[in-house]
């Protein structure tokens, strides 16, 4: 199995949104750590499991999304509570959308906040 990781760093703010929140229930900001995985069995005729410089543009599109927004604010997060776990899924799918590698059978996207918790979603492409 092949992996190809590609990583970046940015700040979004939220506000949990579950009964009992304590301080976490304010509007306050995270320092978040975005790192997606890309697995695949087969590389490219070129030697590739995907095009690095593409998977760059592709989270760098996706972290412009969601730097320096407040997250509760954003369409996806319409209905749910903004927890670190929705946050890792709702990264991963806009960073698959239209994603052309044909040999990547799966991304993984691991969201840090604050260096102190982290949450993962993986998703078969």
């Amino acid at each position: 199995m092949y992996t190809v990781t590609v990583r970046r760093d940015f700040v979004a703010q939220h506000f949990l949104t579950v009964p009992d929140p304590g301080p976490e229930g304010e509007r306050h900001s995270h320092h978040y750590t975005a790192t997606v995985e890309l697995a695949g069995e087969e590389l490219n005729r070129y030697g590739y499991l995907a095009d690095i410089d593409a998977l760059n543009e592709r989270i760098d599109a996706a972290v412009a999304r969601y730097r320096d927004a407040t997250l509760n604010d954003l369409p996806a997060f319409e209905g749910l509570n903004p927890s670190l776990e929705h946050f890792a899924r709702i990264f991963g799918e806009r960073f698959c959308r239209d994603l052309d590698a044909p040999e990547v059978d799966a991304v993984t996207v691991t969201l840090r906040e604050d260096d102190v918790a982290w949450a993962s979603h993986r998703r078969e492409v």
